[in-house]
């Protein structure tokens, strides 16, 4: 009943201005969007339509599509409570995900608590009702095999909604982004990571630069250090994407990871001051729902 009751005050909800962050704190007062003049036009920015989609399609179960440009039918929601994990930033109704992922999440939980890693996760954005394009944040999280967990553990007692919106998870790398900062990084942060990327359905993970640098001091040569990707951002939390599950051709796979635990010389590159000031560039124009997969069409314009 929880759940439901959070996700009716949440839905057709625009509780951020600016593009969101994973720590970007939430709403306890959601305000409805308009409704769109014509949700079917080809060349509306998609965002605006899955922005809007208040439920899950009921139908089987398959993301459609490439993690950041795709839709999802059958999601199904992480419960907000669990016994080793719990969901914050219910605002922004972003708890939906393939089945497979929901699973993964709830597996690799209770792996995480059971090994003595962390009491518990946080569970932030990972993906809409239906999918496809976020309003703010995300380029991915589109076909609900993407899911942002928190670097801070989940506390010892059920979160309030105040505490769910506006608590604010922990940056884990110094000001200069050159190192993680140690006054919050620990072994904890580290095997909570590895707790996932063990997991033979990950695809990726994705940290920041920082994250990976401190992981290759102390574990350097282990398998599953292959996973872990450095990438901008993500220094309050990791972002976990699974492979497409077994049987969903409508699912498009990302290219394989290359050889190696990257540990190596390309590392150093994230270092520089090319990636830790990139110059700005143009805004890229939304998707709009015509470069979508045309069955998202479906998904998404289905009552």
């Amino acid at each position: 009943m929880r759940l439901i009751i959070v996700c009716l005050t949440a839905l057709a909800v625009a509780p951020f201005a600016a593009p969101a962050r994973g720590q970007d704190a939430g709403t306890l007062n959601p305000k409805p969007l308009p409704p769109l003049a014509d949700p079917a036009n080809p060349n509306l920015a998609a965002k605006q339509v899955f922005g809007r989609a208040l439920t899950p399609i009921e139908a089987k179960a398959r993301s459609i599509g490439y993690y950041w440009r795709g839709c999802l039918a059958g999601a199904k929601a992480l419960p907000v409570d669990g016994e080793s994990w719990q969901v914050v930033r219910l605002s922004r109704n972003r708890m939906w995900g393939n089945p497979a992922m929901i699973a993964f999440l709830e597996r690799f939980s209770r792996k995480a608590k059971a090994e003595g890693v962390w009491n518990g996760i946080l569970v932030g954005d990972i993906s809409q009702p239906r999918g496809g394009p976020m309003l703010t944040g995300h380029a991915s999280h589109q076909v609900g095999l993407d899911a942002d967990v928190w670097l801070t553990p989940m506390p010892d007692h059920t979160l309030s909604r105040e505490e769910r919106e506006e608590m604010s998870a922990v940056d884990m790398v110094t000001e200069n982004g050159l190192t993680v900062d140690r006054s919050h990084w620990s072994e904890a942060q580290a095997g909570v990571i590895r707790a996932a990327a063990e997991e033979p359905e990950v695809d990726r993970i994705f940290v920041n630069a920082a994250i990976k640098k401190a992981l290759c001091e102390t574990h350097k040569g282990e398998a599953w250090m292959n996973r872990v990707r450095p990438y901008w951002g993500h220094n309050y939390h990791f972002h976990i994407r699974i492979k497409c599950p077994a049987g969903e051709t409508t699912c498009e796979p990302q290219d394989p990871l290359p050889a190696g635990d990257g540990c190596d010389k390309s590392l150093n590159w994230w270092f520089t001051d090319e990636a830790l000031h990139p110059a700005p560039g143009k805004p890229r124009p939304p998707i709009t729902m015509a470069q979508l997969p045309s069955e998202c069409r479906t998904v998404v314009l289905e009552k």
